[in-house]
């Protein structure tokens, strides 16, 4: 079964990835983190994501595109990743999502990955 794990942070958690006097810790907790996963077997794939700055977000009403920088939502935690894990159950899935460095400062949704639609 495969599940997608959602790597949510605040802004403070976030902010760390470029504090020269906390970036080290912060990237040594998620390098050893993803180490660990892909070394169980149990990783299909995964990407951290640049900070919501940097995105665009697009919408489209009666035909016409509309794009914005940005997040649309307005929220307290920001997605900074995810890994899709190849488990046995949802069980498994809780495991490695419990051990995530941002599940203590933040968040971390665990959701099925949809099966294509057969033929």
């Amino acid at each position: 079964m495969h599940y997608m794990l959602l790597f949510n942070e605040t802004a403070a958690e976030l902010g760390k990835r470029t504090d020269p006097a906390r970036a080290d810790a912060y990237w040594g907790g998620w390098t050893a983190y993803m180490r660990a996963i892909a070394q169980s077997g149990a990783m299909v794939s995964g990407n951290g994501l640049q900070p919501p700055e940097v995105s665009t977000t697009i919408r489209v009403e009666n035909g016409k595109r509309h794009v914005v920088d940005g997040p649309f939502a307005d929220t307290k935690e920001i997605l900074g990743g995810y890994v899709i894990l190849d488990v046995a159950d949802l069980d498994a899935a809780l495991e490695w999502a419990a051990r995530a460095p941002c599940v203590s400062a933040g968040s971390v949704e665990i959701r099925p990955v949809m099966l294509p639609p057969a033929a």
